[in-house]
């Protein structure tokens, strides 16, 4: 598990749980849209989402100046940030480039 106390593992949790929150929150999508019409998935898992997102920017901004990655796996973090579990493979790409 990794740890709170090093830049390296916060990133590593915030990339793990920004993924979780979005499955979460594709999940209240199917049932807001496809299987009971309600919209409570989404209205609990959008804001834990954009909260999580918020804590995954902020992290891969202060990974990154911990390993001094350089700007191109600063733009690949935010850029992993909006597609659907791309949190994940940015973890292991930074972790394996960079902090070897």
């Amino acid at each position: 598990m990794p740890s709170l106390s090093t830049p390296i593992g916060r990133f590593r949790i915030a990339a793990i749980a920004e993924a979780c929150s979005w499955a979460g929150l594709l999940i209240g999508m199917l049932f807001k849209y496809f299987v009971v019409f309600n919209p409570i998935g989404v209205q609990i898992m959008g804001p834990i989402h954009g909260l999580l997102f918020v804590l995954y920017v902020l992290s891969v901004v202060e990974v990154v100046m911990h390993l001094r990655a350089g700007n191109k796996a600063l733009l690949l973090g935010l850029i992993a940030a909006v597609p659907p579990f791309t949190t994940l493979w940015f973890d292991r790409w930074l972790l394996n480039k960079h902090a070897a």
